[in-house]
Protein backbone atom coordinates (compact mmCIF):
# COMPACT_ATOMS: atom_id res chain seq x y z
CA UNK A 1 0.00 0.00 0.00
CA UNK A 2 1.37 3.77 -0.47
CA UNK A 3 1.92 6.08 1.95
CA UNK A 4 0.22 9.11 2.30
CA UNK A 5 1.23 12.69 0.85
CA UNK A 6 0.41 15.74 2.42
CA UNK A 7 1.46 18.53 0.06
CA UNK A 8 2.14 21.95 1.75
CA UNK A 9 0.53 24.91 0.72
CA UNK A 10 2.09 26.68 -2.49
CA UNK A 11 4.35 29.38 -1.64
CA UNK A 12 3.10 31.74 -4.12
CA UNK A 13 -0.79 32.18 -3.92
CA UNK A 14 -2.52 32.51 -7.29
CA UNK A 15 -4.88 35.40 -5.64
CA UNK A 16 -1.45 37.26 -6.20
CA UNK A 17 -1.04 36.60 -9.01
CA UNK A 18 -3.15 39.07 -10.87
CA UNK A 19 -1.81 41.90 -8.57
CA UNK A 20 2.32 40.96 -9.05
CA UNK A 21 1.74 40.54 -12.85
CA UNK A 22 -0.82 42.27 -14.40
CA UNK A 23 -0.52 41.35 -17.79
CA UNK A 24 -1.35 37.67 -16.76
CA UNK A 25 -5.28 36.48 -17.55
CA UNK A 26 -7.54 36.24 -14.43
CA UNK A 27 -8.19 32.72 -13.42
CA UNK A 28 -11.50 31.76 -12.14
CA UNK A 29 -11.68 31.16 -8.82
CA UNK A 30 -14.08 28.72 -9.45
CA UNK A 31 -13.75 25.35 -11.59
CA UNK A 32 -14.81 25.80 -15.33
CA UNK A 33 -15.63 22.33 -16.09
CA UNK A 34 -18.12 19.83 -14.82
CA UNK A 35 -16.57 15.84 -14.55
CA UNK A 36 -19.01 13.45 -16.23
CA UNK A 37 -18.04 9.99 -16.60
CA UNK A 38 -14.20 8.36 -15.73
CA UNK A 39 -13.00 7.51 -18.81
CA UNK A 40 -9.61 5.77 -17.68
CA UNK A 41 -7.42 5.84 -14.42
CA UNK A 42 -3.94 4.13 -13.10
CA UNK A 43 -2.16 3.83 -9.81
CA UNK A 44 0.27 2.13 -11.20
CA UNK A 45 0.47 -0.42 -8.46
CA UNK A 46 1.48 -3.16 -10.15
CA UNK A 47 4.85 -4.42 -12.00
CA UNK A 48 5.22 -3.93 -15.65
CA UNK A 49 3.47 -0.96 -17.16
CA UNK A 50 1.32 -3.04 -19.86
CA UNK A 51 -0.40 -2.41 -23.08
CA UNK A 52 -2.61 0.85 -22.03
CA UNK A 53 0.36 3.09 -22.59
CA UNK A 54 2.74 3.72 -25.56
CA UNK A 55 6.06 5.28 -24.63
CA UNK A 56 6.41 8.05 -27.57
CA UNK A 57 9.88 8.92 -26.35
CA UNK A 58 11.92 6.81 -23.55
CA UNK A 59 11.71 6.57 -21.35
CA UNK A 60 8.96 5.60 -18.42
CA UNK A 61 9.20 2.87 -15.66
CA UNK A 62 7.41 1.68 -12.90
CA UNK A 63 8.79 2.10 -9.58
CA UNK A 64 7.23 1.72 -6.05
CA UNK A 65 3.50 2.42 -7.73
CA UNK A 66 4.63 5.58 -9.39
CA UNK A 67 5.29 6.15 -12.93
CA UNK A 68 8.42 7.50 -13.49
CA UNK A 69 9.93 9.47 -16.40
CA UNK A 70 13.70 10.05 -17.41
CA UNK A 71 14.66 12.35 -20.44
CA UNK A 72 16.79 9.97 -22.73
CA UNK A 73 17.22 12.50 -25.86
CA UNK A 74 19.27 15.56 -25.37
CA UNK A 75 21.03 17.41 -28.01
CA UNK A 76 24.08 16.03 -29.83
CA UNK A 77 26.00 17.40 -32.91
CA UNK A 78 26.22 15.52 -36.88
CA UNK A 79 29.48 13.78 -35.63
CA UNK A 80 31.05 9.99 -36.85
CA UNK A 81 28.73 10.16 -39.90
CA UNK A 82 25.18 10.44 -37.91
CA UNK A 83 22.70 13.49 -38.00
CA UNK A 84 22.50 15.84 -35.47
CA UNK A 85 20.00 14.93 -32.61
CA UNK A 86 17.40 17.40 -31.23
CA UNK A 87 16.86 16.82 -27.37
CA UNK A 88 13.52 16.02 -26.98
CA UNK A 89 11.69 15.15 -23.05
CA UNK A 90 10.57 11.46 -22.41
CA UNK A 91 6.90 11.35 -23.04
CA UNK A 92 4.06 8.51 -22.60
CA UNK A 93 0.71 8.53 -24.21
CA UNK A 94 -2.64 7.01 -23.91
CA UNK A 95 -5.17 6.51 -26.85
CA UNK A 96 -8.27 8.72 -24.90
CA UNK A 97 -10.78 10.56 -26.60
CA UNK A 98 -12.34 13.74 -25.76
CA UNK A 99 -13.55 17.26 -26.28
CA UNK A 100 -13.80 18.68 -23.18
CA UNK A 101 -12.62 17.37 -20.49
CA UNK A 102 -10.65 16.98 -16.69
CA UNK A 103 -7.58 15.46 -15.86
CA UNK A 104 -6.08 15.15 -12.70
CA UNK A 105 -2.93 13.34 -11.17
CA UNK A 106 -0.33 13.11 -8.47
CA UNK A 107 3.09 14.08 -9.03
CA UNK A 108 7.04 14.78 -7.81
CA UNK A 109 9.34 16.79 -9.83
CA UNK A 110 11.90 15.04 -8.37
CA UNK A 111 15.10 15.80 -10.25
CA UNK A 112 13.27 16.76 -13.25
CA UNK A 113 12.97 20.55 -14.72
CA UNK A 114 9.17 19.68 -15.46
CA UNK A 115 6.23 17.65 -16.14
CA UNK A 116 3.44 17.79 -19.28
CA UNK A 117 0.30 16.54 -19.89
CA UNK A 118 -0.98 17.18 -22.83
CA UNK A 119 -3.62 17.09 -25.55
CA UNK A 120 -2.81 15.54 -29.42
CA UNK A 121 -5.04 14.79 -32.56
CA UNK A 122 -2.89 12.36 -34.46
CA UNK A 123 -4.96 12.76 -37.70
CA UNK A 124 -4.46 16.40 -37.41
CA UNK A 125 -1.89 17.52 -39.80
CA UNK A 126 -2.31 21.47 -39.11
CA UNK A 127 0.49 21.35 -36.51
CA UNK A 128 3.47 19.58 -35.44
CA UNK A 129 2.94 15.81 -34.37
CA UNK A 130 -0.68 16.71 -33.83
CA UNK A 131 -0.06 18.84 -31.28
CA UNK A 132 -3.49 20.48 -29.99
CA UNK A 133 -2.89 22.29 -25.94
CA UNK A 134 -0.58 21.53 -23.13
CA UNK A 135 0.56 22.18 -19.57
CA UNK A 136 4.20 22.55 -18.21
CA UNK A 137 4.78 21.98 -14.79
CA UNK A 138 8.00 23.45 -12.92
CA UNK A 139 8.91 24.91 -9.71
CA UNK A 140 9.00 28.23 -11.04
CA UNK A 141 5.91 28.26 -12.72
CA UNK A 142 3.06 26.60 -15.15
CA UNK A 143 2.79 27.27 -18.74
CA UNK A 144 -0.34 26.88 -20.59
CA UNK A 145 0.24 26.54 -24.27
CA UNK A 146 -2.47 26.41 -27.36
CA UNK A 147 0.05 24.32 -30.05
CA UNK A 148 -2.74 24.39 -32.57
CA UNK A 149 -1.08 25.73 -36.01
CA UNK A 150 2.52 25.10 -34.56
CA UNK A 151 4.46 25.20 -37.64
CA UNK A 152 5.59 21.54 -38.80
CA UNK A 153 8.19 22.73 -41.65
CA UNK A 154 9.84 25.53 -41.39
CA UNK A 155 11.65 27.85 -44.09
CA UNK A 156 14.97 26.96 -45.10
CA UNK A 157 17.73 28.67 -42.86
CA UNK A 158 15.36 29.91 -40.18
CA UNK A 159 16.49 29.92 -36.89
CA UNK A 160 14.82 30.06 -33.11
CA UNK A 161 11.39 29.39 -32.16
CA UNK A 162 8.90 29.80 -35.24
CA UNK A 163 6.13 32.54 -34.81
CA UNK A 164 2.79 31.83 -33.15
CA UNK A 165 -0.02 31.61 -35.61
CA UNK A 166 -2.39 34.05 -35.37
CA UNK A 167 -4.35 34.03 -32.51
CA UNK A 168 -2.60 31.26 -30.67
CA UNK A 169 -1.12 31.78 -27.32
CA UNK A 170 1.01 30.82 -24.78
CA UNK A 171 0.96 31.88 -20.96
CA UNK A 172 3.25 31.26 -17.88
CA UNK A 173 2.39 31.46 -14.07
CA UNK A 174 4.91 31.93 -11.46
CA UNK A 175 5.13 29.10 -8.79
CA UNK A 176 7.27 28.11 -6.42
CA UNK A 177 7.27 24.33 -6.01
CA UNK A 178 9.62 21.85 -3.62
CA UNK A 179 10.53 19.34 -6.11
CA UNK A 180 10.90 16.68 -3.59
CA UNK A 181 6.68 17.24 -2.31
CA UNK A 182 4.11 15.64 -4.00
CA UNK A 183 1.17 17.62 -5.45
CA UNK A 184 -2.34 17.12 -6.79
CA UNK A 185 -3.05 19.09 -10.29
CA UNK A 186 -5.50 19.39 -12.12
CA UNK A 187 -6.21 20.59 -15.82
CA UNK A 188 -10.05 21.26 -16.84
CA UNK A 189 -9.79 21.91 -20.45
CA UNK A 190 -13.82 23.17 -22.28
CA UNK A 191 -14.39 24.98 -24.95
CA UNK A 192 -11.31 27.52 -26.34
CA UNK A 193 -10.21 27.67 -22.44
CA UNK A 194 -8.03 25.75 -20.01
CA UNK A 195 -7.79 26.21 -16.01
CA UNK A 196 -5.45 24.71 -14.07
CA UNK A 197 -5.01 23.60 -10.03
CA UNK A 198 -2.02 22.59 -7.60
CA UNK A 199 -3.44 21.28 -4.43
CA UNK A 200 -6.84 22.92 -5.07
CA UNK A 201 -5.36 26.47 -5.71
CA UNK A 202 -6.24 27.96 -9.32
CA UNK A 203 -3.19 28.70 -10.50
CA UNK A 204 -3.80 29.28 -14.50
CA UNK A 205 -5.61 29.91 -16.87
CA UNK A 206 -5.84 30.41 -20.86
CA UNK A 207 -8.19 31.01 -23.69
CA UNK A 208 -7.41 30.84 -26.73
CA UNK A 209 -8.83 29.03 -29.88
CA UNK A 210 -6.41 26.70 -30.68
CA UNK A 211 -7.76 24.67 -27.41
CA UNK A 212 -11.22 24.54 -28.75
CA UNK A 213 -10.13 21.72 -31.48
CA UNK A 214 -13.24 19.56 -31.50
CA UNK A 215 -10.76 16.05 -31.48
CA UNK A 216 -8.62 15.30 -29.26
CA UNK A 217 -7.97 11.61 -29.60
CA UNK A 218 -4.40 11.40 -27.57
CA UNK A 219 -3.71 12.43 -23.96
CA UNK A 220 0.56 12.27 -23.26
CA UNK A 221 2.33 12.99 -20.25
CA UNK A 222 5.77 13.68 -20.59
CA UNK A 223 9.06 14.56 -17.81
CA UNK A 224 12.09 16.85 -18.88
CA UNK A 225 15.64 16.20 -17.02
CA UNK A 226 15.87 13.24 -14.63
CA UNK A 227 12.84 11.09 -12.18
CA UNK A 228 9.79 12.87 -12.48
CA UNK A 229 7.07 11.02 -11.12
CA UNK A 230 3.26 10.50 -11.61
CA UNK A 231 0.69 8.88 -9.56
CA UNK A 232 -3.26 8.50 -9.11
CA UNK A 233 -3.64 9.57 -12.55
CA UNK A 234 -7.50 10.03 -14.23
CA UNK A 235 -9.11 11.37 -17.03
CA UNK A 236 -12.51 12.38 -17.17
CA UNK A 237 -14.96 13.48 -19.51
CA UNK A 238 -16.89 16.67 -18.96
CA UNK A 239 -19.14 19.61 -19.72
CA UNK A 240 -19.15 23.51 -18.60
CA UNK A 241 -19.68 24.13 -15.54
CA UNK A 242 -22.20 26.64 -15.90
Amino acid sequence: MKPCFFAPLLVVAASTFAADAPNLPAIPSEPIAKKKELLFSDDFERAELGKAWAIVVPTFSLENGTLKGTQMRFDAPAADGKPAVKGHQAVIGNDIPTKDSVIEFRFKLGGAQSVTAEYDDRKFNGSHYGHICMARIAATGITLTDQKGLAVARPEGATGEPPPPAGRKNVTFPLSLDPETWHTFMLETVGDTMRATIDGKPVAFLQSPGIAHPTKSKVEFGCMGKDGFFDDLKVWNAEPAK
